[in-house]
């Protein structure tokens, strides 16, 4: 089985898929899409993603789009470890946790919807970055008051909530947003950090030269 990778070094939603295929150990071949010079609007693009976007995942040849729906396949493809239970409670608080952040705080603070407010609204750069945290404290409120007791969100090995996770608090590092109002987090993310598979796949170990 063939994988190729289409991604940015800097997407949210690539970091996931990366993390996702270091955690499985899954071989993989990763082809840059240039999100600053509008690579994912070109056709070539376009052609195995119709939303424009990053990451796409190839299957020998079959284009997967949409991260959580990457990783949902990988889990079927390739099971250990697990990222999303199978059992239906923790399954569902498991995407819960996830979708807080990948369907309800990321999508709003997206560079499309952030250059959006600057031609239709104006908005300068101070306020498109206030724009960016605002949204960003209320995901991360949620998520820390559903933060339970173990090492992970996962609880004692990472899942799906943690994948999504990293790549948020990486953000929320470059836009300067206090993350003192959530210890068990900031907590789960640096033991997630001491983890190969998680370093692996941080952006800075993949940025172009």
């Amino acid at each position: 089985m063939k994988l190729v990778l289409y991604d940015y070094w800097r997407s949210s939603a690539s970091y996931r898929v990366r993390i996702a295929l270091a955690l499985k150990g899954v071989a993989y071949e990763r082809v840059a899409v240039n999100l600053l010079a509008a690579e994912q609007l070109a056709p070539e693009n376009r052609a195995r993603n119709p939303q424009g976007q990053v990451p796409t995942l190839a299957v020998d040849g079959v284009p997967l789009i949409q991260s959580l729906a990457i990783i949902d396949w990988l889990d079927m493809a390739f099971p250990e470890p697990r990222l999303i239970p199978a059992e239906p409670l923790p399954r569902a608080r498991a995407l819960a946790q996830a979708l807080i952040i990948a369907a309800d705080t990321h999508p709003i603070d997206n560079m499309r919807v952030l250059k959006r407010l600057e031609s239709q609204f104006g908005a300068d750069q101070a306020a498109k970055d206030e724009w960016y945290r605002h949204w960003m404290r209320l995901g991360l409120d949620a998520l820390e008051a559903m933060a339970g007791e173990g090492r992970y969100l996962g609880g004692d090995a990472p899942g799906l909530a943690d994948v999504v996770l990293v790549p948020q608090l990486y953000n929320a590092r470059r836009f300067a947003l206090d993350l003192a109002p959530y210890p068990r987090l900031v907590a789960i993310d640096a033991a997630l950090a001491e983890l190969p598979a998680f370093e692996a796949a941080h952006p800075d170990r993949v940025k172009p030269a």
